[in-house]
C-alpha cells in the first residue's frame, strides 16, 4: 500500500539500530529535561538539561525491548492494520485500475489530446501518492504505461516516471498520506490532518515539478531527440487485466474523494484521531465493495491480504519504537537532544530546520521505511523543534521531505530496484536521467521550510 511494507532488509537494519543504542547507553551520559504540560501536550523546559544515574541497558533488557514497543505502539500499528486492508478492499474493487485505463482510452482516441496524457497521468498518480501513499502499486501500473509508452513512441524512462515519479512527488508532498504525515503528526502530538492548507501547496507545486519534467523529456523525444534508455529489440512487458469503468466502479471513485473530504473536514474542525480515521477508511471499503457487489468471501480475503501485506510495517513500527524504549529507560533522550541542541541551537530557525530535513535525508537511506523512521525520529525531532523554537508542523515537512524525496533513488528501496528490473533499466541510467527532478524537489523543499518558519502557514 506505501512505503511500510519493505523487504525484510528495512527490519534487519531496524533491529541493528536497536542494538547500536543499547550499546550507547553504556556509553552517552544519562540526562535529563523537565517537561511540562502544555495545552494537552508535554513539552521539554528549554535550559533545564541536567545529569541524572546512569542506566545502561544490558542483554535482558534488550531482548525484552520489541516486545514493550510493540506494545507501546500498539495503537499505531492497529490503525496501519486495519487502514490497509480497508485500503486492499478498496484496490481489489479495481475501480483505480479502471479509472487509469479509462483516462488512457480517452487519450488514445483522438491524437489531439495525447499531450495531456502525461499530465493526467501524473496528477492521478500524484493525488494517489499525496492522500493514500501509493507506492508498490506502481509495480503493478508500470505494466500499463510500460506499453503505453512504448506505443507512443517514447522509452521505458517515461513508462517508469509516469507513475512511479508521479506517486514519488505526492508521497513527498503528502498531504494526509496516513502512514508518513498522519503517523508523524500522531507521534508529535498534532490532529491527524492539520495544516493540509499549506500541504496542498507544496503538493501543487511538487506534482507540477513531475509534469514539467516528464513533459519536458517526452517533447525532446517527439522532437528526434535519441532516448538515452530505448527499448530493447527484445523487450517484452506484459499488461494488468483491462478493467471495464463501470458505474458502479465511477461511484467508488467518487466515494473515495468524498472520504478525503470527510477525512479533511472531520480532522481539522472536528478533532479526529487513529481511531475516527480507522473506522472512516473501514467504511470505505466496505461500502466500496458493496457497491460493486463483490462476494463477501472475496471481501474478506481482500481485507485479511492487505492487512497481511501490513505485517512487516507493524513490526517496523514495533521494533523502531523500543528504539526509543531502549533510549528512554537508558536516560540518554534528553542527552541526544542536548547535544543536537548544543549543535544548532545557535543557528538561525530555517538553518536549524534544514539541517533537520537534511538529516531525516540521509536516515532514509538506511531506514527506507517511513513508518519505521517516523517511529524513531519523530520523538526526538519534536521535542528538538520545542527546543528550537520551531512549530511541530515544520519538524513533520522536515521528516516528510527527508522520507519522501530520496525514495527513488536509494538502493536499499526494493520497490525501487524492483521497478528498474522489471523496466530493464540500468541503475546508473536512471540515476543520471532523474537526478535533476531531485535536485529541484530538494531545492523546493528548502524554500517550502524556509517558508514555513518565516510565515504564519500553519494558521491557513
Amino acid at each position: 500500500m506505501t512505503l511500510l511494507k519493505k523487504s525484510p532488509d528495512a527490519l534487519l537494519i531496524v533491529t541493528i539500530v536497536l542494538v547500536c543504542f543499547a550499546i550507547l547507553t553504556w556509553i552517552v551520559p544519562a540526562g535529563s529535561y523537565d517537561r511540562v504540560e502544555v495545552d494537552g501536550r508535554e513539552v521539554v523546559v528549554p535550559n533545564t538539561f541536567k545529569s541524572v544515574d546512569a542506566n545502561p541497558q544490558g542483554l535482558g533488557d534488550l531482548l525484552v525491548a520489541p516486545i514493550k514497543g510493540l506494545e507501546a505502539a500498539a495503537h499505531i500499528i492497529a490503525f496501519v492494520l486495519l487502514v490497509g486492508g480497508a485500503f486492499s478492499m478498496l484496490t481489489a474493487t479495481g475501480a483505480i485500475d479502471a479509472a487509469l485505463l479509462a483516462v488512457v482510452a480517452f487519450a488514445e482516441r483522438k491524437s489531439s489530446r495525447r499531450k495531456w496524457l502525461i499530465p493526467i497521468l501524473v496528477t492521478f498518480f500524484s493525488l494517489a501518492g499525496c492522500t493514500f501513499g501509493m507506492s508498490e502499486e506502481a509495480l503493478i501500473f508500470i505494466l500499463i504505461t510500460i506499453p503505453l509508452a512504448k506505443k507512443l513512441g517514447y522509452d521505458p524512462l517515461i513508462g517508469v516516471a509516469i507513475p512511479f515519479v508521479g506517486a514519488a512527488a505526492g508521497f513527498a508532498g503528502a498531504v494526509i498520506n496516513p502512514f508518513t504525515v498522519g503517523l508523524a503528526q500522531g507521534l508529535a502530538e498534532l490532529p491527524i490532518g492539520s495544516g493540509a492548507a499549506f500541504r496542498w501547496v507544496v503538493w501543487v507545486f511538487f506534482t507540477l515539478a513531475a509534469i514539467l519534467f516528464i513533459s519536458r523529456y517526452a517533447n525532446k523525444l517527439d522532437n528526434g531527440m535519441t532516448s538515452i534508455c530505448p527499448f530493447p529489440s527484445d523487450f517484452q512487458s506484459g499488461e494488468v487485466e483491462r478493467q471495464e469503468f463501470t458505474s458502479s466502479r465511477l461511484a467508488v471513485v467518487i466515494l473515495f474523494l468524498l472520504s478525503i473530504i470527510i477525512l479533511m473536514y472531520g480532522a481539522s474542525s472536528l478533532g479526529w484521531y487513529i481511531d475516527e480515521i480507522s473506522g472512516l477508511f473501514l467504511a470505505l471499503g466496505i461500502v466500496s465493495v458493496v457497491i460493486v457487489r463483490m462476494p463477501m468471501a472475496k471481501a474478506l480475503g481482500s481485507f485479511t491480504q492487505g492487512a497481511r501485506d501490513m505485517l512487516t510495517a507493524a513490526l517496523i513500527i514495533g521494533i523502531s519504537r523500543s528504539v526509543l524504549v531502549v533510549a528512554e529507560e537508558g536516560q540518554i533522550i534528553d542527552t541526544l537532544l542536548y547535544y543536537l541542541e548544543s549543535g544548532i541551537g545557535d543557528l538561525p530557525k530555517v538553518a536549524s530546520l534544514q539541517v533537520m530535513f537534511i538529516v531525516q535525508g540521509l536516515i532514509n537511506i538506511v531506514i527506507p521505511s517511513g513508518s519505521g523512521q517516523a517511529a524513531i525520529t519523530m520523538p526526538i525531532m519534536t521535542p528538538l523543534a520545542d527546543l528550537l523554537g520551531i512549530s511541530r508542523q515544520s519538524a513533520v515537512l522536515a521528516f516528510q521531505f527527508g522520507d519522501g524525496l530520496l525514495n527513488i533513488v536509494i538502493p536499499t528501496s526494493g520497490i525501487t530496484m524492483g521497478i528498474l528490473a522489471i523496466a530493464k533499466i540500468p541503475y546508473d541510467i536512471w540515476i543520471r536521467w532523474i537526478w535533476k527532478f531531485i535536485l529541484a524537489l530538494t531545492l523546493l523543499s528548502m524554500i517550502f521550510l524556509a517558508i514555513s518558519v518565516q510565515w504564519d502557514v500553519w494558521g491557513w
